[in-house]
């Protein structure tokens, strides 16, 4: 029986970085992984709908400039389109096969492509691709075991009328008409992508009265005007009471919460209302790993119930995020091999949302404040007052900082909407990190012109030292303090 320091089972985000870890600490490593390591970071999922989402914006960019010329004419493929989100997966599939491949030249490394199922504690059985299996030791394990698109058991998913996002590739063409139930990121996203090409009537079920409830009001409301002029149809308030396939094409009927109900007919259906951890047939029982009652791994910063076993990404509870997972992935490792070096927060994990415009979120926003019944200072600026944006002629979006309500203004989250959002968030994650206040950022040299120097003007602004002035600008900069109890005091009159 072959014996191991770590065996991580799963070759995703998690498990890759938890592998780098491992050989990093000289340790004799086993990768288990079913299919291709990469997992849903790359596959049918972060990597390539962003690669789709780029390829969207830049096809609207060029059809709907302002900028002095016209694109009359150009030609629009879905095949070619697809086919330059499989060159990107490629392309980071490629790097990651030739870092997996040098570790198991240099005999430090072993992998295995089959399924891992815990015997016990130590023990590993692998069911290989030719059907045969192979028990190995590890003296630590570590669970990266990712996940798979929920599915609704009254709903016929077939990945080729109905789909989930693995089935996005299989469409033959764009379709003329797509409904995407659930209002999250996820389905968001893709109602920007579908809509942006043009090619596809898209209608988006929302069970709440706005997209994005997680998210404050504003950011909400923004980006559902912007979707609606796309061309997005937002069945607000409404609950699916059915789908089916009639005739290939896809009939659903909507309940509203005024009582109406309403029957629709489109060419696909796109189902995206979450993910669930791929836990069967993974011994979970045999070794004594327990879930809590949503499916997920219990575990303390990344420790299971069992001491020598490891959960990291999407089968925590945590935020499903590639960055996430390999945060988790290598923290695990460093927890199994010697002393992280800081401990496992979450408080200032950068996101960004691929829709239209995009939009970046570290930290707390305002519904998340509110609801803790933190008091905070905030500051807003509308993207008219940032040089750059007024270059690329894309100023519509705004920041927004908070800050601690006291003389330290300590920075507690931010929300940019707007161009080149997903540059802004580093520096807030750092000071977020370091507990900082907002007094460095005010008077830190940013590049010029760049979309970041909104984050400095609105330091300057809670400070009282703004170049751009909200006394003057007062409905596109704002400046005010929330009580614990919600009330607002506007620190500018």
């Amino acid at each position: 029986m072959k014996k191991f320091d770590l065996c991580v089972i799963g070759g995703g985000p998690s498990g890759f970085a938890a592998t780098m870890r491992g050989l990093d600490f000289g340790k004799k490593v086993a990768l288990i992984e079913k299919n291709k390591v990469g997992g849903a970071g790359i596959f049918n999922g972060a990597l390539s709908s962003k690669t789709l989402w780029e390829l969207s914006e830049s096809y609207k960019n060029t059809r709907h400039t302002g900028y002095g010329y016209t694109v009359h004419d150009c030609e629009l493929s879905y095949a070619a389109v697809i086919n330059e989100m499989h060159r990107a997966v490629g392309d980071k599939y490629t790097q990651l096969r030739e870092q997996i491949n040098y570790f198991k030249r240099k005999e430090l490394l072993t992998e295995f492509q089959g399924h891992g199922k815990l015997l016990n504690t130590n023990e590993i059985e692998i069911t290989l691709a030719d059907g045969s299996t192979e028990i190995i030791w590890a003296e630590n394990i570590v669970l990266a075991i990712g996940s798979r698109p929920r599915y609704l058991p009254n709903i016929p998913i077939d990945e080729k009328t109905i789909l989930t996002s693995d089935g996005i590739a299989s469409l033959p063409e764009f379709p003329k008409s797509i409904v995407i139930l659930g209002a999250g990121v996820i389905g968001c996203e893709f109602a920007t992508i579908f809509s942006n090409y043009g090619r596809t009537k898209v209608f988006l079920i929302d069970k709440e009265d706005r997209i994005l409830p997680f998210e404050d009001e504003d950011i909400s409301a923004a980006l559902a005007s912007n979707l609606e002029k796309n061309g997005v149809v937002i069945h607000r308030g409404s609950s699916l009471e059915s789908m089916k396939i009639v005739n290939g094409k896809v009939e659903y009927v909507l309940n509203y919460k005024d009582g109406r109900h309403e029957t629709y007919t489109v060419d696909n259906a796109l189902i995206s209302v979450g993910r669930v951890a791929n836990t069967d047939n993974l011994g979970l029982e045999a070794a004594g790993v327990q879930l809590n009652d949503r499916g997920y791994c219990v575990d303390n910063a990344t420790q299971t119930t069992v001491p020598n076993i490891y959960a990291v990404g999407d089968f925590t509870a945590d935020i499903s995020l590639v960055n996430v997972g390999e945060l988790e992935g290598r923290y695990a490792v460093e927890r199994i091999f010697g002393k992280p070096p800081r401990d496992l927060i979450y408080d200032n994990i950068s996101t960004i949302m691929f829709l239209n415009p995009e939009v970046a979120a570290v930290g707390l926003n305002e519904t998340q404040a509110k609801k803790r019944k933190i008091p905070y200072r905030m500051a807003v600026m509308d993207y008219r007052y940032i040089n750059r944006a007024i270059a690329m002629g894309k100023t519509g979006g705004f920041f927004k900082i908070l800050v601690s309500d006291d003389d330290e203004m300590k920075i507690l989250g931010m929300r940019v909407m707007g161009n080149h959002a997903s540059s802004t968030s580093q520096a807030i994650a750092l000071m977020i990190a370091l507990d900082a206040g907002i007094d460095q950022l005010a008077e830190l040299i940013f590049p010029h012109p760049s979309v970041p120097e909104g984050i400095q003007e609105c330091a300057r602004m809670l400070r009282g030292k703004s170049i751009v002035k909200p006394e003057v600008f007062n409905l596109d900069l704002r400046c005010y303090r929330v009580d614990a109890e919600g009330r607002v005091e506007n620190l500018y009159h």
